[in-house]
This record gives structure tokens, C-alpha cells and sequence, in this order.
């Protein structure tokens, strides 16, 4: 049954803190900022403090950290377009609305009747295993160990020959083998290289047994319990290449009795797991494994948030600049050291969230560029971009009207003063910024951005992951992506990655407020540069098949 009393809470909250920060607004807006080039539209209508204001709803602990699907979202999603209507852009959603729905799958464990069975002894979910994605059934297969489980093309890797995988279940190490790091995962996914998931589920296996780390041992009850309460959310379009397969963590107990009487017994295949130098991969003889996963699915609906501004030139507002980011986060989770389970996400992508909030009200309080805008807050992309790909594979505009999209994605930090932290090392400066995209697929537009840049506050725009080669891969790593691999050219603004990435500490109080407004003024610069250009940027450098593809 649905909760009547969150929800009216929830939205009682909601009106609040609109009427709070439309007064808070008032008069943060009246101070004046650093007078910055006029031409660029209404770019000093984007505050510190306006960002700030909304950034302490979007990251509060209210929110539960915005999971996709989750109440705190939902919350967020009415936030966002109650500003949006109060501003006068235009719905860019369903039926009139500025939400464009789609749906996932909430698949919930039952672990009473979920089980595994070998050699006439059970074992119980829970206690001895569980899975990591939750896909019912139940089944009896033979038993194939595959090593390292890799396969990497450049590396004459290939941890499968010899066996066959078909219709059995697998059993893998966990990380990567001597000689493979998350550098070398370059080239297409899937043809360059495999990880065992991904050779599973393109080569037939009934389900995959990892032989679970150290960390995931210590971790055990606090993972196990994540599974029951929030399940396994998924997003599934018809006529998926890789079917999705039970994928399972085994306990000590569960691997001893799987290798028992074999060539190979369990100490030593975890052992040697444990140094990175797996053992080749063999057959299991004389058993088979019959598991039953039990649970319960459900579609839920989520959605991506869309506003449009119309832009005032007759023929140039058929075309679009779209300016995005994404407005969910990884929800409720393991604790901290302090004991706080909510990952409120600031940066990541608060910080992005309210960015285009500020870029979108100063375009709707401004002069209109003569092409119109698109605003768009994607859900579910730390899932796996899941509303980025549904919103270009189902635009709400014909997708090659668009002719740029400006992603932002985690520009809330740079190095702070005094900071020593080693996992901090990596962020910008301040008055610095990571792009990547500008000039991959359009000269025109890498030139565009870096002589907006330099007219308007001259930001330091670093390169240096500007490669869909790059170890991190950040190319692929958010909304940009989707749009990219329609042909569509795309700029990605980041502060790369720190040492609250994806945990509880990801929180207001670390957010650079005055380096957030330096980035937002410059995207929205760029947008309003792009709005007024006499031809769209030319795409003179298409992205490669194999990259577009990945």
C-alpha cells in the first residue's frame, strides 16, 4: 500500500523550501559579483548563493540520497519542477507535464525459499551465499572453475580455452589477474575484452559463482542485508544481447563443499585467487548445483525531468542546445566510521542537479537566445546511464535537432587549501576544470568553448581525460555518453574523482560554492554562444563504431 503520510510529508516539504528559497534568493541576487564580459545573456544572474540554497534541499538527508526508484527522488524530481513552473519554461515531458517517465525492474529476494543444493546437502541464502542480482528461478547444472575469468585480446589472454561454458555454472575469481589493471580495458567491451560476467552472459552459462574477496567477507552481513531491503533495480530493453544471469557470492563453507573431491581443492584456488594468479581453469566432475532464487518483481516508474525554453529566432529555434546532468545518487547504503548510511551525493550530482537549476532560471529570467534550449535531469545514471538512454532512444524532440549537449557531472570540488589527503590529489585547482568531449567530435565546438572561456573568466580547462582510451574512461562514464553515441556532440565538465566519491561524507559542507559558480557561468556562456551561432557546429570527426558502440 502506498504511503499517503511520506508522501504528503514529502510535499509538504517540498513548498517549503520553495517559498524559503525564493526569499533567500531575493537577496543573494542583489549582491553584485565580479563584473564579467555583458554579451554573454544574463550568465551573471547564476550565483554562489542561489546554487547553495538549492544544493541544501537536493543533499539533505531528507532526500535519503535519491536512489533510482526511491520516495527521496521523487521528492527531488517535484523540487526541480516546481521551479521550473515558477520560472515559465515550458514542459518538455509527457502529457504536458515536465516528466518523462519510464520503467525499471524492483526485483525483491525471498530468502526462505531461495537455496542451493549439491551432492544432497543445502545451503541456505544468507548464510552460505547470495546473490548479487536477483534473477528467479531454479535449475540443476554441472560446474565448469574459469580461473581469472578474462579474456583480453591485446593482453593473449584468455582464460577459457579448453572449456565450455554452455548451459553450466561458472565459477570465477574475483578483481583482475597479474598482469591486468582497469588501464588496459581499452578498445570495444565485449570483443576487445570480456570480464566473466560478460562471457557468461554471452556464452550460455546458467549462473556465476564468485569466489568472494577479502573485503567481501568482512562485509558480508552489512551487503547481504542491502539486498533484502532495496533489491535489485534494473532496466531492461527488449532484445538485450546479454541476458542477464544469477551472479552469486559464496561463502568459505560453500566453496570448500564446490571444490570437495576435486583436482583442485578450495584453499588453494583461494589462495591463489587472493595473489592475482588464479588457477587455470577445469571441468567439476561428478556433481551438479541445483539453485532456486526466489523473489519478487515489480515495475516501478521513474523519470527524467525536461524543460524548454523557445528560442526567439523563427528558424533557429527548431534547433536544440541541451543542457543535462543527473539528479540521482546511490541512496542508503553501508555506514561510515560515524555511523551515517546516507549518501547524499553533493557533489555527485548535486552539484551538477542544481548547476543547470541555476543555468535554466537565469536563461528564463533573461534575454532568449535565438535557438531554443532544452533542460534535461536524468535518472538513474548510477545504475548504468539508464535515463540517458531512454531519453535518446525516445527524445522528446527529434534527436538530430539537437546540436550540442553540455553534460555536468560532479563540479561542486577543487583541491581545498591545506588539504593532504592523497585521494584528493587528483582534483582541480581552483579556477580549474576537467572537459572532456569539446573536441572529439567538432573542431568547431572545441573552439567555440575555449574562446568562451577566455572572453568571460578564463578558467583553466584541463584535458587530461580527454581520451575514450583514458584508464578512467570517463567518456563513458555519464549521460554525455548516450548522446555522443547518437552523433550528437557533446561537452562533459567534471572535477574528476576524491575521497568522498560515492560515500556518506559526499555532503554540503564540502562543496566549493564559488568554484561551482565560475563553471556554471562558463556553461552558460557556451549554451548561450551555441544558442546564437549562425550554423551548428560541424561534426567533422564522427565517433569510431567501436567506441560509439562500447
Amino acid at each position: 500500500m502506498h504511503n499517503f503520510r511520506f508522501y504528503f510529508a514529502g510535499l509538504a516539504l517540498v513548498l517549503s523550501l520553495v517559498a524559503a528559497t525564493t526569499s533567500s534568493q531575493v537577496s543573494a541576487q542583489t549582491k553584485t559579483a565580479k563584473q564579467s564580459t555583458p554579451t554573454f545573456g544574463n550568465v551573471e544572474g547564476i550565483t554562489a548563493a542561489q546554487i547553495k540554497d538549492y544544493l541544501e534541499f537536493i543533499a539533505s538527508d531528507e532526500l535519503e540520497g535519491r536512489d533510482t526508484p526511491s520516495r527521496g527522488l521523487n521528492i527531488a524530481a517535484k523540487y526541480i519542477a516546481s521551479h521550473l513552473s515558477r520560472w515559465g519554461l515550458q514542459p518538455g515531458g509527457a502529457n504536458g507535464t515536465y516528466f518523462q517517465p519510464f520503467t525499471v525492474k524492483l526485483t525483491k529476494l525471498d530468502p526462505t525459499n531461495s537455496w542451493a543444493e549439491l551432492n544432497g546437502q543445502r545451503f541456505s541464502c544468507g548464510e552460505d551465499f547470495y546473490p548479487v542480482t536477483l534473477m528467479q528461478g531454479t535449475f540443476t547444472a554441472p560446474l565448469v572453475y574459469v580461473g581469472h575469468g578474462w579474456v583480453h585480446k591485446g593482453k593473449n589472454l584468455n582464460a577459457y580455452q579448453g572449456l565450455e561454458v554452455k548451459d553450466k555454472v561458472m565459477i570465477s575469481a574475483s578483481g583482475f589477474p597479474k598482469g591486468l589493471s582497469p588501464n588496459d580495458l581499452t578498445g570495444k567491451m565485449g570483443e576487445d575484452w570480456l570480464s566473466s560476467v560478460l562471457y557468461a552472459q554471452k556464452n550460455g552459462a546458467k549462473a556465476l559463482i564468485i569466489v568472494s574477496s577479502f573485503g567481501t567477507l568482512a562485509n558480508w552481513a552489512t551487503a547481504y542485508k542491502s539486498i533484502l531491503e532495496k533489491g535489485d533495480v534494473s532496466f531492461e530493453k527488449p532484445g538485450s544481447a546479454n541476458p542477464q544471469i544469477p551472479i552469486l557470492l559464496a561463502s568459505p563453507k560453500f566453496l570448500t563443499a564446490l571444490f570437495q573431491g576435486e583436482k583442485q581443492n578450495a584453499s588453494m584456488i583461494v589462495s591463489r585467487a587472493y595473489t592475482g594468479e588464479p588457477l587455470p581453469g577445469f571441468d567439476l566432475t561428478a556433481k551438479k548445483l541445483s539453485l532456486s532464487i526466489a523473489a519478487k518483481a515489480e515495475a516501478v516508474t521513474t523519470r527524467n525531468i525536461v524543460a524548454k525554453l523557445e528560442g526567439s529566432d523563427p528558424v533557429l529555434k527548431n534547433e536544440y542546445v541541451t543542457i543535462g546532468a543527473h539528479y540521482d545518487h546511490v541512496g542508503i547504503g553501508a555506514p561510515d566510521a560515524t555511523g551515517d548510511t546516507i549518501y547524499n551525493g553533493a557533489d555527485d550530482d548535486g552539484s551538477g542537479t542544481t548547476a543547470v537549476m541555476a543555468i535554466a532560471e537565469a536563461f528564463a529570467k533573461g534575454p532568449r537566445p535565438k535557438r531554443s534550449m532544452l533542460f534535461v535531469w536524468h535518472a538513474g545514471e548510477e545504475h548504468g546511464l539508464w535515463g540517458s538512454e531512454y531519453l535518446t532512444d525516445n527524445p522528446p524532440i527529434p534527436i538530430n535537432q539537437i546540436i550540442t549537449q553540455l553534460n555536468i557531472d560532479m563540479i561542486g570540488r577543487a583541491k581545498a587549501a591545506g588539504d593532504t589527503n592523497p585521494a584528493n590529489q587528483a582534483l582541480p585547482d581552483p579556477g580549474e576544470i576537467f572537459v572532456i568531449g569539446s573536441k572529439m567530435m567538432s573542431t568547431e565546438l572545441g573552439e567555440l568553448s575555449e574562446r568562451v572561456n577566455k572572453s568571460l573568466l578564463n578558467l583553466k580547462l584541463n584535458y587530461k581525460y580527454d581520451d575514450p582510451n583514458d584508464p578512467e574512461r570517463y567518456f563513458y562514464r555519464s549521460d554525455h555518453f548516450n548522446y555522443a553515441r547518437k552523433g550528437v556532440p557533446i561537452i562533459f565538465y567534471m572535477d574528476g574523482n576524491h575521497a568522498d566519491y560515492h560515500r556518506p561524507s559526499d555532503s554540503i559542507e564540502k562543496i566549493d560554492f564559488q568554484q561551482m559558480e565560475k563553471v556554471a557561468r562558463t556553461i552558460y556562456a557556451t549554451a548561450w554562444e551555441l544558442g546564437n551561432l549562425a550554423n551548428r557546429p560541424r561534426v567533422d570527426k564522427p565517433l569510431p563504431a567501436a567506441v560509439a558502440g562500447n
